[in-house]
């Protein structure tokens, strides 16, 4: 049997607060927690650690939005809100506070049941989807490191292209990074080289 989700409720309004709380255990849920601001329904989230959040929209202290907000940012939990206004603008604003569903008051059981669970789906896939683009950051990251790195031949020193083909160092980088390169030769070249060379130079210093 699957274990009761517990939620959070948080409602300034005392008899509205005990409805939603009857509400939520005749339905097969466990009460948390209840607060009844904002403030403490962002405190409460982090001591307590709930599987939802039903935030009241209009609270003293800190509204259902701002702390809808904080949630997200500091403690991310799935979010149902409550509101006694069906207004677009609210939905809208709720959306990008992070939340997850919106229940207009009173709500009965069955719409308070389904609200958590869309809210509960929809905070699952918010968090495999940011899994999925760090994964794809790092991928990209890790590519970007490898095409840095130059495959080159420990003996003859020329470098493998894209297409596996071996070039002279100059060709390479003349064709990649557009660089001509005017030829000298090291002293030590010199002197392995054209040891005869050298030896002259010595004698006439």
């Amino acid at each position: 049997m699957p274990k009761a989700r517990r939620i959070l409720v948080a409602e300034d309004n005392t008899l509205v607060r005990r409805l939603i709380c009857s509400l939520l255990e005749e339905t097969g849920y466990l009460v948390a927690g209840q607060a009844v601001n904002g403030h403490e329904a962002v405190r409460l989230t982090h001591e307590l650690h709930p599987d939802a959040v039903l935030l009241d929209l209009e609270m003293p202290e800190l509204d259902g939005i701002a702390a809808a907000q904080a949630i997200a940012a500091s403690c991310p939990t799935p979010v149902v809100v409550l509101t006694a206004y069906d207004a677009p603008e609210l939905v809208n604003q709720a959306t990008d506070a992070g939340v997850g569903a919106y229940l207009v008051k009173p709500p009965d059981g069955d719409a308070l049941d389904r609200s958590i669970a869309i809210a509960v789906a929809r905070h699952h896939d918010m968090i495999e989807l940011r899994r999925l683009n760090q994964e794809l950051r790092d991928t990209l990251d890790e590519v970007r490191r490898l095409r840095n790195m130059l495959p080159i031949c420990a003996s003859c020193k020329r470098i493998r292209s894209d297409d596996g083909y071996w070039q002279d160092v100059a060709d390479y980088l003349h064709e990649h990074a557009a660089l001509d390169f005017t030829h000298g030769i090291c002293p030590d070249c010199l002197a392995r080289l054209y040891p005869d060379l050298g030896e002259e130079e010595s004698s006439d210093g």
